[in-house]
Formats: C-alpha cells, structure tokens, sequence
C-alpha cells in the first residue's frame, strides 16, 4: 500500500469560513460576524444542516433564506473553501410569491401562515393535512411519501397560478412533505391569501382537490399488521392515459 506524500500528510483536515447576515436573521451571528470551523470540503447543505441542528437558524427561516458565498448567490451543493465569506439572507424587503416546496423536515405551518399575511387580506384558509392514528379500522405507525419530485413541484406552482387567476385571490402558500412522516405530523398545507372569505375558501378547496389528482405524490401506510401503497384518485380525464 503506497504511503503518504509529505504534501498529503500535512495537508489541513479543517478551514474557516465567516458567517454573516442581514435584517430579520441579523441577531443569528456575533455583531459583524462570526467564524466557524468545517471540515475541508464541506458544502453549503452541510453548513445549513448544522446551523439547524443547533437552533441558530429556524427551519422556516431557512426555507425561505438564500446564501451567497463571496457575495455571489450560491447553490446548497456548493463546495465551500477555507476563508469563504458565507452571507445567510432572509428575502429582500419588497414583497414575494407564495411558497411552493417539497420538504422532508416538519412543516412549521404557523410560521408559513404569519409569512402569508398581507395588510389587504380580509381572509386566510388554511388546509391543514395531518397524519391520523388509523385507516378503515386499520391502526397506522407511519406514513412514507414518494414523488416524481421535479414534475410534482411544476405542477404545484401550476395550481398557484390556476387559483390565483380563476378564483381572484391575492396568494398561495403549497407545501408539501416527502419521507417518513409521524401520526400527527403535517402531510401538506395549502395557505390561500384573499380580501374576501368566499374567495379564499374555494380557492383552498380546489387546490387540495386537484392536487390530490394531479400531483405525483404517492403514500404508503405502514401499519402494524403490514403496509400498503394508498389508493390514488383517478386521474381527470384530460390527463388520463388509455389502459
């Protein structure tokens, strides 16, 4: 087996890199920074991963932050280097669009709720998917959710902007989540935004509706005498394929 080079075996294990950021998220690092030691190699993913395991930086404000490495926005597979100046962004003052994920960590729904909220809002509806402790008798222990995940998050921005167009409302928030979910836990949120209630309750409804029928996201119960793949709606005839 061939030994190490000298070049290899002083070669550091570790970097640095500075954390800073902005606005709501200001108070998350030390006054004018902080810096934080990663192993060599670590990408953006990974620092984010470790901020939450930590508490620094909620989930929710992590969903909706973009960072910039150098001050250059990146993505979370990039690889960080040794005295990179990494910038975690809350969303610039302005305005911005509804919220439309797949996530795989628990769905904070009041925290996407307040977000939603605008000053000409008379109305907000929320439908609020949980997992429930049983199925037609049957006591369930988990559910497990799989998608076809980049045609799945299309479609959902397509019911967005269907349900803001056809049913007049101001926004929508669809969230929905994928792995192994816990009896309790939240499955998908659907957040309508409308200066009125009439508007804003059928707007929720369709959007659980057809998503439901058109979205590619499957369920399997597991429960403790087995598990089973859950039985799909069909299809809307428009989209469905000939046997």
């Amino acid at each position: 087996m061939r030994g190490l080079t000298y070049a290899e075996a002083v070669r550091p294990s570790c970097m640095r890199v500075r954390l800073i950021s902005f606005g709501p998220l200001k108070t998350a690092f030390a006054e004018g920074g902080e810096w934080r030691e990663l192993h060599l190699g670590e990408s953006v993913s990974g620092l984010l991963a470790g901020l939450r395991e930590e508490g620094r930086v909620s989930e929710a404000a992590l969903r909706t932050a973009a960072v910039a490495v150098n001050r250059d926005y990146v993505r979370p597979e990039h690889v960080l280097c040794d005295g990179d100046e990494v910038a975690i962004l809350p969303p610039v003052s302005g305005g911005s669009g509804g919220q439309v994920e797949l996530v795989r960590e628990r769905i904070d729904a009041d925290s996407i709720v307040r977000a939603l909220k605008a000053g000409s809002d008379g109305a907000v509806c929320v439908f609020d998917g949980i997992v429930r402790d049983n199925t037609r008798g049957r006591a369930t222990l988990h559910l497990d959710y799989e998608a076809y995940e980049e045609m799945a998050l299309k479609q959902m921005h397509l019911l967005r902007v269907e349900a803001i167009e056809h049913f007049k409302v101001r926004e929508v928030a669809i969230v929905h989540r994928l792995g192994r979910l816990q009896v309790g836990e939240t499955s998908v949120l659907i957040v309508v935004a409308s200066a009125h209630r009439s508007a804003a309750f059928e707007a929720c409804r369709w959007v659980i509706d057809t998503l439901k029928k058109t979205v590619p996201i499957w369920k399997k119960e597991q429960f403790a005498d087995g598990a089973v793949w859950a039985d799909g709606e069909p299809f809307p005839e428009e989209i469905a394929g000939d046997a």
